[in-house]
């Protein structure tokens, strides 16, 4: 007898944890966004080589300063990606990801005059 009075108890603060969580969706999806809780995960992108680089920048139609002014490096950094002396780090691999992705994110990042 003693067992099923705790699984009645069980049970019970688990239905309150279900409409807890329930009510935390709502008020997410209404845009109280202190509610609910938020997982992210790392999208893998490419390990840029030599060829890639320069293929997204000819792409692109931009010199290899203008791309370096881009994505915030020196353009003896763009010419070492190009040439294969250097491979382009974990955070401008993801930035060229972006632009190989979307060519209107160079609009942002500089302009033409």
């Amino acid at each position: 007898m003693a067992n099923e009075k705790n699984d009645v108890f069980e049970n019970f603060e688990l239905g309150k944890a279900l409409i807890s969580s329930l009510e935390e969706a709502v008020a997410f999806t209404k845009g109280d966004k202190t509610k609910g809780r938020v997982r992210v995960y790392e999208i893998p992108t490419p390990e840029y080589k030599a060829k890639d680089v320069k293929r997204i920048r000819e792409d692109l139609h931009m010199s290899q300063a203008g791309l370096a002014l881009a994505l915030g490096v020196s353009k003896r950094t763009v010419e070492a990606w190009e040439t294969g002396k250097n491979m382009p780090s974990n955070s401008s691999n993801k930035l060229l990801y972006l632009v190989e992705k979307d060519k209107g994110i160079i609009d942002k990042l500089v302009s033409v005059r």
